[in-house]
């Protein structure tokens, strides 16, 4: 067998015309002037102004929740929190700052997060509801490419699952260093600075474990911006003394200024999404740069570029390959494959040669089964955005002969993988773009620049988890509240547009509904 021998029917899901005209009447990011600051306020500063043991981030997040069970009123769930809320008295004075470097101002929001998930979406709310609170592209609509999934099957009749190296295979590394190249300004990598992962969370996990556990312990904090995802500030926290940092947006970019401002000479780590979650607003690459060189050397800046996708194209700084900075990437949003857990990092050579012996302790090494899948990807990613056209013997003298390749399978498999693809950056941007003018009609929508999600806020709350949940019960509608992403106070929830067109109109349509009778009438244009 040949890779390739047998090609699967490439998948390109289209867009109802209905959504396209709505997706026209949309704002871009940069005509958007709302400004998003994530923010701990007055709400947040109660909670830990009442707790009888303000580093209990369990008694933080029961209190939290029984303010909502309260405010539910006849909704509520859980009136034992409700009472216990109730019964709570302000017990001290408590500053935004305090919270922002609480530690356990950090597990609260990752309870809560598990809470969200475990006991209420999931749990004891768990019906058939419509879901845009799931943060990923709907596999049914827009899976793994073709080409990628018989890269899979090849790979199993092949019986490619043994050991491998902890850095990863080294045809996928030098195909990872091209693509990543063929992003930057100008070639910076080779194989060397590339370690293939197991997924972005558990990277991100893992590189702090290695920096920061037995490092020395200076008085400096590592810093975190938000927002951000609470598994990520999770793992940083567990192994230093951490200190979250507001980042404020508008028109779809994302102030580093903050996080500038903060660092110090013996800041340890700074850990950092190029896109923001939930807002979907991007870094600016000079300020990223600034930021990369006033850290101090011995600072280790992690780029979380999980979301750094469906948007606009551009060169990336040369800065991104200081011998400090750590790149992660992940299959999971880009290419739809969260339970692949797979993706990379772009490291300093130095840096992935260590990082060879805390690999090989930690979890022996990569699935070696994706390596080819892996290196396919890479290779016809970069193909892409060099503008091939179609695979030349150049290309095709790029693999190995064990793959069995020939030009004409290899050009048919590349044909189907490009159509696959720029479907799905059409689709997937026209429906983000219909959602974003959808809400609109009933919320603020901040624009998002990049990724498959966007925040909304409404007038009707200053709390994003009361917001989700008086929603669902009005509504049917999962929204995903903004404190999950540490923006503590405030009504905004996260809507995933990746879904179907039929989800995301029914869903705004309910959401307008349900919220116009509240609100001064205006008129608006169906959806």
């Amino acid at each position: 067998m040949a890779l390739f021998d047998s090609l699967s029917e490439p998948r390109v899901a289209g867009v109802a015309e209905e959504a396209r005209e709505i997706a026209a009447r949309a704002l871009t990011a940069e005509q958007d002037d709302t400004l998003f600051v994530p923010y701990a306020g007055d709400r947040t500063l109660d909670v830990f102004a009442r707790a009888r043991n303000p580093a209990d981030p369990f008694e933080l997040r029961d209190l939290f929740l029984g303010r909502v069970e309260h405010e539910l009123g006849p909704a509520s769930l859980r009136p034992e929190l409700a009472r216990a809320w109730r019964q709570s008295r302000h017990r001290r004075d408590v500053t935004a700052d305090e919270v922002y470097h609480s530690r356990a101002a950090v597990r609260f929001v990752k309870e809560l997060f598990n809470f969200y998930f475990r006991d209420d979406v999931y749990g004891a709310l768990a019906g058939d509801h419509l879901l845009l609170s799931s943060g990923s592209v709907d596999e049914h609509e827009w899976g793994l490419p073709a080409a990628l999934k018989d890269c899979l099957r090849f790979a199993l009749d092949q019986d490619w699952y043994g050991y491998s190296d902890s850095r990863g295979r080294v045809p996928a590394r030098e195909a990872i260093a091209a693509y990543e190249n063929a992003l930057m300004e100008r070639d910076v990598y080779t194989e060397a600075n590339v370690a293939v992962t197991l997924g972005g969370t558990f990277t991100v996990s893992n590189i702090a474990d290695y920096v920061l556990t037995g490092a020395v312990r200076g008085t400096e904090p590592a810093l975190c911006g938000i927002p951000n995802y609470p598994p990520l500030v999770e793992a940083v926290a567990r192994r230093s003394a951490t200190r979250m940092v507001p980042l404020p947006s508008t028109g779809g970019r994302v102030s580093l200024r903050p996080l500038i401002d903060a660092l110090r000479p013996g800041t340890p780590l700074v850990l950092l999404q190029t896109a923001m979650n939930p807002t979907g607003a991007a870094v600016d690459e000079a300020e990223l740069a600034q930021l990369i060189q006033a850290a101090s050397p011995g600072t280790m800046i992690l780029l979380d570029e999980c979301h750094e996708w469906l948007g606009p194209e551009r060169r990336r700084s040369a800065q991104r390959a200081a011998p400090n900075v750590i790149r992660i990437s992940s299959l999971s949003k880009n290419w739809s494959a969260p339970g692949l857990k797979t993706g990379w990092i772009m490291a300093d050579r130095a840096f992935v040669a260590d990082y060879y012996e805390h690999a090989s302790t930690m979890f022996g090494g990569p699935q070696s089964f994706f390596y080819t899948a892996v290196e396919v990807l890479a290779r016809m990613e970069r193909w892409m955005v060099t503008g091939l056209a179609v695979p030349g013997p150049a290309e095709l003298a790029e693999f190995e002969p064990s793959y069995g390749l020939t030009l004409d399978r290899l050009s048919r498999a590349y044909t189907g993988y490009v159509r696959e693809r720029r479907g799905r950056q059409e689709s997937l941007t026209v429906l983000r773009d219909a959602t974003c003018a959808g809400f609109a009609e009933a919320g603020t929508v901040t624009v998002p620049a990049y990724s498959i999600n966007a925040a909304v806020s409404f007038p009707d709350w200053d709390d994003s988890y009361l917001a989700f949940r008086s929603l669902l019960d009005r509504t049917g509608v999962s929204t995903y509240p903004a404190i999950l992403n540490f923006c503590f106070d405030g009504g905004a929830v996260r809507v995933t547009t990746a879904r179907p067109w039929t989800d995301l109109r029914e869903a705004g349509d309910r959401v307008r509904a349900a919220l116009r009778p509240r609100q001064l009438q205006t008129t608006s244009a169906p959806s």
